[in-house]
């Protein structure tokens, strides 16, 4: 009896945690326009969200479902948020201003095969350089890695657009050279946190840079 009871308990634990999951991904999937995946998914959910729901209902007088399928909701919800962080869908924009408008922003940040479109903007105490950087969310950290290097006290606005037309700057985001960007950098910190305390300069990163880029 006691095995049966654990089991029911183990079993709608289960089930909430896939079901709310499945649950979280189809909402965000629906948002991005993904809506014949989230369909698909959508199924699945409701389902498992009957075979969970009727578990539960079949056994009212055992409180520790109950709190099975709370506790399997909760989990279920960061379980499907990190699901989504590492999927990593659909594009963010990011608005940048420096102070500096000489630094070779744009130049930098096209190499990495980001999309950029900069103008020359005026503030309060002079000239700035003003961009709007476009970047698969995969690669956003990076993104804000590269800014802080050319400039640290750049500052930044981002957010997700929902539709982009003219597919113009989804072309120009080259995703395999931001790819390869990344795994170069990954390659010159692994490299630094090897050396144990020796120096490593700003020349010497741009050295191994244009070696991997031939």
């Amino acid at each position: 009896m006691l095995d049966n009871a654990i089991g029911i308990i183990l079993i709608i634990l289960s089930v909430n945690i896939v079901y709310v999951s499945l649950s979280t991904i189809r909402v965000i999937l629906t948002l991005k326009g993904q809506k014949y995946i989230a369909a698909a998914i959508g199924t699945l959910e409701i389902m498992l969200y009957t075979v969970g729901l009727g578990l539960v209902l079949d056994n009212l007088d055992r409180i520790e479902n109950l709190i099975a399928y709370g506790v399997g909701y909760g989990i279920g919800v960061i379980i499907g948020s990190k699901i989504e962080e590492r999927l990593a869908l659909g594009y963010t924009t990011v608005n940048v201003i420096s102070s500096d408008p000489e630094l070779n922003f744009t130049e930098r940040l096209r190499e990495n095969g980001y999309g950029v479109t900069s103008w020359y903007a005026y503030g309060m105490e002079g000239d700035r350089l003003s961009m709007q950087i476009l970047t698969p969310r995969k690669y956003e950290g990076h993104l804000y890695h590269t800014i802080k290097e050319i400039d640290p006290k750049a500052f930044i606005i981002s957010y997700e657009p929902k539709q982009i037309n003219g597919g113009f700057w989804v072309k120009k985001v080259k995703k395999g050279k931001i790819k390869r960007s990344v795994q170069q950098e990954e390659t010159i910190m692994h490299a630094i946190n090897k050396s144990e305390g020796i120096h490593v300069s700003e020349e010497t990163k741009e050295r191994t840079l244009h070696k991997t880029d031939e």
